[in-house]
C-alpha cells in the first residue's frame, strides 16, 4: 500500500478523530482556540493517531474508544511541538510559521500546557487505569527526552548512544504508546500488546532517523522547515556524529565548530562532508534496520488489511521525502 491507501483504509475513523479534535480543542479562551486550531490544522500527517487506529483495528477492535485514544495521542504530540518550537526558537514548521513566531513564546507554552491537561481529562473519561498508567509514564519519558536533548545541544562530543537515547525518549516513546494502547483497548494478550509496542517503538525510531537525515538531503520546500535547522540549534544528530567520527580532522573540525556555535553558514560544506563520509548511507541503514525490526514484531499478528497497512507504514517511514 502507498500512504494514500493506508489512510483510505481508516478514512472514516480519521474523520471521527478530526471531529473529536475540533470538539475537544474548544475553550472559552479565544487565544487557545486561535493558536490551538492553527497548530492542529497546520498540515501534519496525523501519523500517531493513525497508528493507534491501525493497531487497534489490527487487533480486531470493534468499539469506539480508539477515536478517543487517537485524539489524546494527537493532543500530546501537538503539545510537544509547541514546547519544542519555543525551546528551539524555530520559525518554520510544516512549511508555515510556527505558533511561537506568530503569538509569542508565552502563549505557545501555555497552550501546550492546555493540550496536555485536556488530554489527561480525556484519559480520565476513558476510565482505564492501565491507559492512564501508560500515557502518564509516556509523557514523563518524553519530558526526560527533551531535557536530554537540551543537554546534548552544542555538545560536539555527543555519542551515537546518547543520540539514540534521546530519540527513543523524545519520539519513539509516543509511537510505542500509540501501538501498545491499540492492543490494550482491544483486550489483547500480553504477547500481542508487547508486539504492538515493539513494532511502534521501532517505527518511531526509524521515523526520527529519517527526519534527521532529511535535514541534510532535501529542500526546505519539501521537508517544511529550513535546511540545517538542527545544525543552527546545535543538535548533534546521527549524520553529524558519524561524519565527525569518519571524516578527516579538518572535516570534523568544521562540523564541531558548527555544532558548538549553532551555525549553518557552512551548511553546503557540511552536506558535502556528510555525503563524502557515508553518513547518509549509514543513517539510512540505521533507519532501515529499525523498520525490519518493526515488521518482524508483527509476525504474531493475524493477517489482515490493517496488518498490511502497518507493514506499508513502516516502509513509508524510510522511503519518504517529507
Amino acid at each position: 500500500m502507498d500512504i494514500q491507501s493506508i489512510y483510505s483504509l481508516i478514512k472514516d475513523d480519521m474523520s471521527s478523530v478530526d471531529a473529536m479534535i475540533q470538539s475537544r480543542l474548544q475553550s472559552d479562551v479565544v487565544l487557545i482556540n486561535q493558536l490551538g486550531y492553527y497548530i492542529i490544522n497546520s498540515g501534519g500527517k496525523r501519523l500517531r493517531p493513525a497508528l493507534a487506529i491501525l493497531c487497534a483495528r489490527a487487533c480486531g477492535y470493534q468499539g469506539t474508544q480508539h477515536i478517543n485514544l487517537a485524539t489524546i495521542i494527537e493532543f500530546i504530540h501537538t503539545a510537544t511541538l509547541l514546547h519544542d518550537d519555543v525551546v528551539d526558537n524555530s520559525e518554520l514548521r510544516r512549511g508555515r510559521e510556527t505558533a511561537n513566531n506568530l503569538w509569542g513564546n508565552e502563549a505557545s507554552v501555555l497552550v501546550g500546557d492546555f493540550l496536555y491537561t485536556r488530554s489527561f481529562e480525556m484519559m480520565v473519561e476513558m476510565d482505564s487505569m492501565r491507559l492512564m498508567q501508560i500515557l502518564s509514564h509516556t509523557t514523563n519519558v518524553i519530558a526526560e527526552g527533551e531535557v536530554l536533548q537540551l543537554l546534548n545541544c552544542h555538545d560536539a562530543d555527543t555519542t551515537e548512544q546518547r543520540y539514540l537515547e534521546v530519540i527513543h525518549h523524545k519520539t519513539a516513546k509516543l509511537f510505542e504508546a500509540a501501538g501498545q494502547l491499540g492492543a490494550v483497548i482491544s483486550q489483547s494478550s500480553p504477547d500481542i500488546e508487547q508486539a504492538m509496542a515493539n513494532y511502534a517503538m521501532h517505527l518511531g525510531s526509524a521515523f526520527q532517523l529519517v527526519d534527521d537525515l532529511l535535514d541534510y538531503s532535501e529542500s526546505s520546500d519539501t521537508i517544511g522547515k529550513n535546511i540545517g535547522d538542527d545544525l543552527a540549534e546545535g543538535k548533534p544528530t546521527l549524520p553529524l556524529i558519524f561524519a565527525m567520527k569518519h571524516g578527516s580532522k579538518a572535516q570534523a573540525q568544521i562540523i564541531r565548530e558548527a555544532i558548538e556555535n549553532g551555525q549553518r553558514d557552512k551548511i553546503d560544506d557540511i552536506i558535502t562532508i556528510i555525503q563524502e563520509t557515508g553518513a547518509i548511507d549509514y543513517t539510512s541503514q540505521a533507519a532501515q534496520n529499525e523498520v525490519e525490526q518493526a515488521k518482524a514484531a508483527l509476525s504474531m499478528i493475524v493477517d489482515s488489511d490493517y496488518k498490511q497497512a502497518l507493514i506499508s507504514l513502516a516502509e513509508f517511514s524510510v522511503n519518504r521525502s517529507y
